[in-house]
């Protein structure tokens, strides 16, 4: 984009389109779109990101901001024949925001700009005398400007309709007539002056550029701020502000307001989904604070706008080809669209549309695998309910987005947030949520709402973090202030459990089992995707089968048992990345590892590694039976042998009370001497690795001979091992040459001619190792980057300590947009890797790089490991499904990537 392309902050609708959407961000080049569509769309203009990101660097607004704000104003009125606020016949519009990414209920939104004292009855008589119409209009704006613009405490406001409603005996907003109406308004004036020491605003232009400054503001509001963490949406984007046509629900029965998705975003089910509200405005359905009725009421409220919303429906999935969520009005019977946008879906949804679309030919298999990621594929892992006879629902809502959910109920956000961080699993329940308590529904397991339905705030946001929610449960009274629900003759009250299921849209008492998912069910084998009629799992086998075609990256696991090996091959793991020998001194075999420890003689030493050997041997056995033929990369002991003892604290306080007792201690004395010879004050960085192997005689050939003799006896008894020795810690090609002249002598002794081939590497997991690769890849035959310690490492953090103390006050400031120990710190830790696996080939070419640490189960650290040219990566078992569809859509996503 050129300067002078960047002076025009302003389009109309028509001049813009759908790929605008870094520009007019996405409500407004989505509005552009159905414009040029032809679709009925309201008037209006759309202010560019680029004048919000001017406006937050300098705290005011761009020059000629205002100009082109006057005069596509200007045309927007000669278009509709009214002006902005005029006494007779007003023109109204509303003030939206609109970032690049979906954002629900983050930003604001001010409707009715315009109105005034004036103008009020003016809009009346343009509404046929409709007082009722024309002050409940007037009572939202300065609500809605008041909480919006001014900051003046919204349940102040909330309080006034309540008390309204009770003096006229009613719980429905519907009941108050004008002149209940016209009171509001006296009493929200009075509630704005109280707050901002200045009279409600009259005049209509500064309404209109007093609220596309709050729009512009609220992208730093504090729950913009959390919830683009949340969504990893960059932090610079800035929001566009739609002006738009005001059209009005709120009219009569004949009027209305709705939201409707061309399919169901929870299950991925064809057919008419959606919520609709007679006599309301657009911003009653989003926050719940009326139940809807399904959208297929609207054929028999009025037949000729339902049927021409269904044909839009179909018209704009064909051209967006995909789930589009649409919100629109119906104003005295003509229908008007005022937003649509590829709709938020479950991750059930999400596959399943996917599978869908490809059979009516709209996209194909690569597309496909581009619209899911791993971290639906995570969620759909995840268990669900095991229902019987003993477990009866006490409250029926709708399942706004699946899942499995219990936990201790909690009223606010902030008790949610509190209950949460001492690590107690939490529901949150409430009327209807509002933006404002996006802190709790984060912290919670779940959310349950009295009030709304699929379409509201709490539903949608629920589907866009995965959090399982039931809406609409209006079978439940709640009362906030006193800590508690009822339900059916039942109390529930904070602190109590219940159960929520986000596909049936049930509520049950106390904590409900789990059984493991379908999904789940079908990657161990257990469910045979040609032969289930369950459309999510056939989507998700045919998806995967995708992925596996397309992917270049071999997808390994983190295995250290025969057992866990089995499980991760079953789930498609393709050999075994990180075998952790350490795990397997643990429980009854630590009695052997302090006699190596002990050890006074270099005999002493030689029987407890000669004791130490067989168990090994065993181990190695049963891993490399299960992998059949398949790589396993075995790492030589890593941790200090100290970690295998017990505290020093501890030991030292058992041997002084068992000295005061007079008790023989000779061996725990001698136990506690070896602990302080070897303590270390940050071990993590001290004799460990193959720092120990070097100093501890036998302990790494003790290792290699049985990782060797297991591979010998497998394949003896007609199997194929294939080995690969992992030497860790290294930071210094001498280290490695030492090792592995040792381990190839004692190769060759147990090999022999059984045809056994045995790989020797190293992990990368030392900055220096990283950047002398070219020097330490002369003497390993494959590296495995070992990026927890990398990352360790290359930040000079201590991951046991720092993510308790201080990481969360670096995400809240934006240092960190994610852990690094969670997502590889590409330019940091990532640079590393990069530099190792360019020098590491460009001194052997055949080398064979791979990654171990759990960034190998981590959806955009495997895009990356994919573009640095890695050969595999490694995960625990239940993650594998994960990287394996990750590795594939990186292939596809990566320019000139092959098929394997």
């Amino acid at each position: 984009m050129t300067a002078h392309e960047t002076d025009k902050y302003v389009y109309d609708f028509a001049e813009g389109n759908k790929d605008l959407k870094d520009l007019l961000g996405g409500k407004g080049a989505n509005l552009a779109e159905m414009t040029n569509l032809g679709l009925p769309v309201p008037p209006g203009f759309t202010i560019t990101t680029g004048a919000c990101q001017a406006y937050l660097a300098t705290g005011r607004e761009p020059d000629g901001l205002a100009g082109q704000i006057e005069a596509h104003l200007e045309a927007l009125e000669r278009a509709m024949g009214r002006r902005l606020g005029d006494p007779q016949d007003p023109l109204l519009v509303s003030v939206r925001s609109g970032a690049r990414f979906s954002m629900p209920g983050m930003m604001e939104t001010v409707l009715n700009v315009g109105l005034n004292d004036r103008s009020v009855v003016g809009l009346s008589d343009q509404a046929g005398q409709n007082d009722r119409f024309a002050w409940d209009s007037y009572r939202r704006l300065i609500q809605m400007f008041g909480k919006t613009v001014c900051e003046v405490p919204g349940e102040e406001f909330e309080h006034a309709l309540d008390e309204a409603k009770r003096a006229k005996g009613t719980h429905d907003d519907l009941d108050l007539d004008a002149d209940d109406l016209r009171g509001l308004v006296e009493t929200y004036k009075k509630i704005f002056a109280k707050h901002t020491g200045r009279e409600f605003p009259q005049e209509p232009r500064e309404q209109l550029d007093l609220a596309i400054r709050a729009v512009f503001e609220s992208w730093n509001a504090e729950r913009a701020i959390l919830y683009r963490r949340q969504e990893r949406i960059p932090a610079d984007l800035g929001t566009a502000v739609n002006v738009v046509a005001m059209v009005f629900g709120n009219l009569g029965p004949d009027s209305g307001t709705g939201v409707a998705f061309t399919r169901d975003p929870g299950s991925g089910a064809q057919g008419i989904y959606g919520d609709y509200l007679a006599n309301a405005q657009g911003e009653d359905v989003v926050a719940g604070i009326r139940n809807t009725v399904p959208l297929q009421e609207l054929e028999r409220l009025d037949k000729t706008s339902y049927d021409q919303l269904l044909d839009i429906m179909a018209r704009l999935e064909g051209h967006y080809q995909d789930l589009c969520d649409i919100e629109f009005t119906i104003e005295r019977g003509k229908l008007w669209m005022l937003q649509t946008r590829v709709g938020k879906r479950t991750a059930a949804a999400a596959f399943v549309i996917a599978g869908q679309l490809v059979d009516e030919g709209l996209i194909d298999l690569d597309e496909a695998l581009h619209r899911v990621n791993g971290a639906q594929l995570a969620q759909l892992m995840f268990p669900r309910f095991q229902l019987d006879h003993e477990f009866e629902a006490v409250a029926q809502g709708i399942g706004a987005s699946p899942g499995a959910a219990s936990g201790a109920v909690v009223f606010t956000s902030a008790r949610a947030v509190e209950l949460a961080a001492e690590g107690k699993s939490v529901i949150l329940v409430r009327r209807e949520t509002n933006p404002d308590d996006l802190n709790g529904m984060i912290a919670a397991q779940g959310i349950l709402t009295a009030r709304g339905g699929k379409t509201s705030h709490a539903a949608v946001v629920a589907r866009g973090m995965g959090k399982t929610c039931v809406s609409g449960a209006d079978g439940i009274e709640v009362n906030v202030p006193a800590k508690r629900f009822t339900v059916g003759g039942h109390t529930v009250s904070e602190g109590d459990v219940v159960s929520i299921d986000g596909t049936t849209g049930k509520v049950y008492l106390g904590e409900v089992p789990v059984t493991p998912s379908e999904v789940v069910q079908y990657f161990e084998g257990t469910l045979d995707p040609e032969r289930t009629d369950d459309a999510l799992v056939r989507a998700v086998h045919r998806i995967m089968t995708h992925a596996d075609a397309r992917r270049r990256l071999a997808v390994r696991t983190n295995a250290d048992t025969g057992a866990d090996a089995a499980r991760a091959r079953r789930f498609g793991a393709e050999g075994i990345g990180l075998c952790r020998t350490e795990h397997m001194f643990l429980g009854d075999r630590r009695e052997l590892v302090e006699r190596l420890i002990l050890a006074a003689t270099d005999a002493e030493r030689t029987d407890a590694l000669a004791a130490l050997l067989p168990l090994q041997r065993q181990d190695f056995v049963e891993i490399f039976r299960e992998m059949a033929g398949l790589p396993v990369t075995v790492r030589l002991i890593d941790p200090p042998l100290h970690e295998f003892l017990p505290p020093l604290e501890q030991l030292a306080v058992n041997v002084a009370v068992a000295q005061e007792r007079g008790e023989d201690v000779a061996k725990e004395e001698a136990l506690l001497a070896a602990v302080r010879r070897m303590h270390e004050e940050n071990p993590m960085l001290g004799l460990r690795g193959v720092r120990l192997g070097l100093v501890i005689p036998g302990l790494f050939a003790m290792q290699v001979r049985a990782i060797a003799e297991a591979a010998v006896a497998v394949t003896r008894d007609g199997g194929t091992a294939c080995p690969e020795i992992m030497v860790p810690l290294v930071g210094a090609v001498q280290e490695l040459e030492t090792v592995r002249a040792e381990a190839e002598k004692i190769i060759a002794e147990v090999v022999g001619d059984s045809g056994v081939e045995v790989l020797i590497g190293t992990m990368i997991e030392v900055p220096r190792a990283a950047l002398t690769a070219g020097q330490i890849a002369e003497a390993a035959q494959f590296f495995s980057f070992g990026t927890n310690d990398l990352t360790q490492m290359g930040w000079g953090f201590s991951r046991d300590d720092v993510e308790g103390a201080f990481f969360w006050r670096y995400l809240e400031l934006g240092i960190f947009g994610i852990s690094p120990f969670e997502s590889i710190d590409r330019d940091g830790v990532g640079r590393l890797i990069r530099i190792a696996a360019e020098e590491g080939r460009a001194a052997r070419p055949g080398l064979k790089l791979g990654v171990c640490g759990e960034h190998g189960g981590d959806p955009d650290s495997v895009h990356f490991f994919h573009e640095v040219g890695l050969d595999y990566v490694s995960c625990s078992p239940f993650r594998v499904p994960v990287a394996r569809l990750e590795a594939g859509r990186a292939a596809i996503e990566t320019t000139g990537s092959d098929s394997r």
